[in-house]
Formats: C-alpha cells, structure tokens, sequence
C-alpha cells in the first residue's frame, strides 16, 4: 500500500503539519523532531506526492517538454541543453513525442496542464493554429526552441535562417552555381518559409530563380532524402540546399548512387549541423546552430516566466556560423 502523509505522522507522533514541514524544509521545526520524522520517512520509504504539494503551492516545479521527433538527433541535442538548465533550477520534466501531428499535440499539450506544469516549452516542429489558440488562452507560460514565435507571439528562441540562407546562397553562387533546389520538411515550416525568403532573394539578386518544382517537402528523414534526390535529379540542380542533417546524408547518397560527383556536378548544404554531418563522406556543409545553448536559452526563458522574472527579449536569436567541408567545393 502507498504510504501517506497520515502514516508518517502516526508513526513519528507528530502532526502532519509538521512532517509538512520538514519534507519541505521548512526550518521552524527542532532538530531532535526533525530527526524523529525523517527517521521515520526513511523507514517507511514514504515519498511526497508532487501533485498533491503542488496543488497546496501552486507550483509543481515541473515543466512539460514537446518533441515532434524525439528519435531525431537534433532534437535530442535541443533536449540536453534543456534538461540541464532545468535540473539547475530544480524543476523536473515530462517530455512528451508528438510526431509532429496537430491532434496529438493538442492532446499532449491539455494532457500537461491537468498535470499542473509550471511551464510548457516545444522543442522546434511547427506551431499549429490549434496550439496557438491553446496557448493563447492559458496562464501557463509557453517557450518555443528551434523555431521563430515572433510572429504568432510567442516568446521563442532560435537562429536567423534568412540571414544564414542568404549567406549560403551566395557562396554557392560564387561557387559556380546557378540552378538551386530546396528540400523542406514538416517540422520545421517556419524555418523553411525563412530560409526561401533568403534564398530567393539572393536569386533575384543574381538575376537567377527557384523554379517551384524544384522545391521537396518530406518529414526531415534520410529516406526523405533518398526520395527527394529522385524527384530532382532530371533538372540536374547544381545546388542543393536541405532543411536537415538527415535528408541531407540522403542526398549525398542518392547522388553517389546514380554516378553523380558532390561536391564537382552538385553542391549540397544542410541546417542543422549534428553529429551526423561528419559520419558521412564527403563531410556534410552545414549551417552550425547553437543546438545546446538553444534547449538551453529556451529553458532558461521559461524559468523566468515562471518565477516573475523580467523578460527583456521575448524572442532570442543566437548567433549561427556555415561550415564548409566537403559537400560543397
């Protein structure tokens, strides 16, 4: 049977205000008393009920985390720098895998408030008209990492992907590219929508256009990109520009396969830069994000929101680089 607050007090010949107290560490209590309670704790293995403190406090010190992927490196990597901010300030979370589908979301997402969290915070994926209109209307603070709220509102952390996409687009173009196609994903629309902006104006720029068959959508997977080279590979892009690490390795792949030189006859860049770009050969060209320091900016947000701290920035932006290694000349 679970032990209770009820039986430690009975067992220690206290009132349960009083093993209230020394749980919480309340310091107005006699060392000898709480000696005799604590004693008792550890000899009835009685553990505290969160949820039943947190409905006295108010708080449960527990956040909830959404991962539209959580099998997906990158955002295994957004997750560390999260859990670690967290633990610094004491606060426990329930991570929870959406795959990305409004519905489930929805569901995860009211699921976390009748747990009483102190704060929610989606780990990148693509914010839903549904969810925003959630999060609208709760109390409970709400942090995206790994995707841009500006614009719906939301306070949020995360890189600027036209700056990087225009950076990449020149590059390449100074590289000897002229035709460029882009593979996207689901999960990260947001991102995508701002990284054309940037590619396509670098385009006009250089009196160049994206045709818009030569634009993939697919859900971020190596088999993704395996699919897309196959759907591109008859307008012989010179240039390959991919949402992610994993579609990325699909692409180097595919063309390897079909007898095509990358970096010579195709150039390929991804944006995630996870470990994955340097498990493939040629090394993958990849725009580096602050994937830790972005979990990590992001939790840090929530915490202050959640203890009434002062927001200067709703919206962080972190610094991003472009490494070139071998996928592109």
């Amino acid at each position: 049977m679970t032990v209770t607050i009820y039986d430690v007090a009975r067992e220690a010949r206290v009132s349960m205000a009083t093993v209230s107290r020394v749980v919480n560490g309340n310091q107005n209590v006699k060392p000898e008393t709480r000696d005799k309670v604590n004693d008792v704790i550890n000899k009835l293995n009685y553990r505290p009920n969160a949820v039943a403190r947190g409905l006295a406090s108010k708080r449960t010190t527990t956040v909830g985390v959404i991962i539209p992927d959580i099998s997906n490196v990158y955002y295994s990597q957004l997750a560390r720098g999260l859990e670690d901010i967290a633990t610094m300030y004491k606060y426990h979370s329930i991570i929870s895998n959406s795959d990305n589908d409004p519905s489930k979301e929805k569901e995860i997402f009211n699921n976390l408030l009748s747990k009483q969290v102190d704060g929610i915070i989606f780990l990148g994926g693509t914010i839903s008209e549904e969810i925003k209109e959630l999060i609208n209307k709760t109390s409970v603070p709400v942090v995206v990492s790994g995707t841009n709220g500006k614009d719906e509102g939301i306070s949020s952390v995360n890189i600027d992907f036209k700056s990087a996409a225009t950076q990449i687009t020149n590059q390449l173009i100074e590289n000897g590219a002229k035709t460029f196609a882009f593979v996207g994903g689901d999960y990260s629309k947001k991102a995508q929508e701002d990284v054309l902006v940037g590619l396509k104006d670098v385009l006009a720029e250089h009196k160049l256009s994206l045709n818009e068959e030569l634009i993939f959508n697919g859900n971020e997977t190596y088999k993704d990109g395996l699919r897309a080279f196959d759907a591109l590979k008859s307008a012989k892009p010179d240039a390959i520009l991919s949402i992610s690490d994993e579609q990325a390795i699909g692409l180097v792949h595919a063309a390897q396969d079909a007898g095509i030189n990358v970096p010579e006859s195709l150039q390929i860049v991804s944006f995630n830069n996870t470990r994955l770009v340097e498990m493939v050969r040629p090394q993958l060209s990849s725009v580096i994000q602050p994937l830790y320091d972005i979990g990590a900016v992001g939790m840090r947000l929530l915490t202050k929101y959640m203890n009434d701290e002062e927001i200067e920035e709703p919206n962080v932006t972190l610094p991003h680089r472009v490494e070139y290694r071998g996928t592109t000349k």
